[in-house]
């Protein structure tokens, strides 16, 4: 049997207890520490993650208090928290044991021990170990998240009157734990805003768990929003937590809800509603502890009307509806972003450009921005990358309707332009069907058929 990764420390004044533990412990973990002196485990701690320490209650003759056993437990959980603590004592010592569990130690074992008893009792204590060190790396990697979010955005741009409200609606639902819907076009910075949310909520210590519904596969979803038991699947190798337990205490952003088929749209609502998943393969229920906010770029309301989403499902998550404005509704926040912009990302590529030109200005506030806050980022960060000036000037700006504005002026013939317009939507998604019919307004169907009506 392959050895488990694993660092196992014995802590016993009885060398004969100890070289017992690690005759029977070395067949089966590839690293077992041992020492006769508990002023020891915290050098021991302090060198290496230590996944189990196996601790005896007592070290002084003639002393049966356990006193020591549960000093050290203490001193261990201060330094080590993610460490599993294992007691080991003699049968009269059973109430003693149950006292230092409550005090953080996991399990114990009696003296003397069957060795398959002390082998399952340590393997569990290394399990325990792992999921506490990637819960508190998950939280790690979450909070830099946070730092890096708050670092790069500072706070949502906009003084336009109509940014001011959404601004204003924000903060109101923010601390609250109501179920949000934010409307919006691509590129208008709902993701933002939903982590905005988030971090102004009593629950910013806690995850914040994107899901793009949108580019979630259908056969997936019910395993990555919900989970899976070991077996559930062929690859199902062991119980995987689903995005909605990973977001524990915090919020999930439930993103392109408008893309997620009718079939699917009922096992979300049975989630909402009950507040309890079911990992695929299981059959129990686990109770679950999120706020949900979920977006959309569609116009959801007609996909009501025309019964292609769920009503009570739309009740279910937009108990705060937010809607956010398109870039070409604030023009006069146009400046300010681009500013904003500029200044982060001459910081990214190292370069010193200072400022943008008059007539740059003027030519990005007279253009209509169908990519949103997005498009101006991306504009904003070719033009730095391409201008050896310390100025921002028009030619630097390189607007992406252009082409289709040539185009378009070449030829009015209608069955000519839409085939050059189904061929621009195949090649901004890639290929990806879903998306280019939503942006071209059609339906799936519809599409495939003017797919092979133009023998694309």
């Amino acid at each position: 049997m392959r050895k488990k990764e694993a660092t196992i420390l014995l802590v016993d004044d009885d060398e004969d207890i100890l070289f017992s533990a690690k005759l029977s412990l070395k067949p089966y973990f590839t690293q077992i520490l041992k020492t006769t002196n508990p002023k020891k485990i915290l050098e021991y701690v302090a060198q290496e993650p230590i996944d189990v320490v196996l601790l005896d209650m007592n070290y002084r003759i003639g002393y049966e208090d356990g006193k020591e056993g549960l000093y050290w437990l203490k001193r261990i959980k201060e330094i080590s928290g993610e460490t599993t603590v294992i007691l080991m004592t003699a049968f009269g010592s059973v109430n003693l044991a149950v006292d230092a569990i409550k005090q953080g130690a996991t399990d114990f074992i009696l003296k003397p021990w069957n060795t398959e008893k002390l082998y399952g009792v340590i393997n569990a204590g290394v399990e325990l170990a792992r999921s506490k060190r990637k819960t508190s790396q998950l939280k790690n990697i979450q909070e830099q998240k946070n730092n890096d979010f708050h670092q790069s955005t500072g706070h949502i741009i906009g003084t336009s009157a109509i940014m001011n409200d959404a601004i204003k609606l924000m903060q109101k639902v923010a601390p609250t734990d109501a179920t949000i819907l934010i409307l919006g076009e691509n590129g208008t910075g709902k993701y933002v805003y939903a982590k905005e949310i988030h971090l102004k909520s009593q629950r910013k210590h806690h995850p914040f768990i994107h899901v793009d519904l949108g580019a979630l596969n259908e056969n997936l979803f019910e395993s990555e929003l919900f989970g899976y038991a070991k077996g559930a699947f062929t690859d199902a190798h062991k119980d995987t937590l689903g995005r909605f337990e990973l977001a524990k205490g915090g919020t999930i952003f439930l993103d392109e809800i408008g893309n997620l088929p009718l079939h699917l749209q009922s096992k979300l609502l049975t989630v909402i509603q009950n507040r309890k998943i079911t990992r695929l393969g299981e059959a129990k229920e686990r109770p679950i502890d999120v706020r949900i906010i979920c977006a959309t770029n569609a116009d959801i309301h007609k996909m009501v009307e025309e019964q292609r989403f769920r009503q009570d499902l739309l009740y279910r998550i937009n108990t705060i509806e937010l809607s956010l404005p398109p870039l070409r509704d604030r023009k006069e926040d146009i400046v300010p972003l681009a500013n904003h912009f500029l200044k982060k990302l001459t910081q990214k590529y190292r370069k010193t450009i200072v400022e943008i030109s008059k007539p740059a200005i003027k030519a990005l506030q007279e253009y209509h921005w169908p990519g949103n806050i997005r498009e101006l980022e991306h504009i904003i960060e070719r033009a730095v990358i391409i201008t050896e000036n310390d100025t921002v000037a028009t030619e630097d700006l390189h607007f992406s309707n252009k082409k289709f504005q040539q185009s378009a002026a070449v030829s009015l013939n209608l069955e000519e332009t839409e085939k050059r317009l189904i061929q621009e939507a195949l090649h901004k998604f890639q290929g990806n069907i879903s998306k280019a019919a939503k942006v071209l307004g059609l339906t799936r169907a519809a599409l495939y058929r003017r797919i092979e009506k133009h023998n694309i």
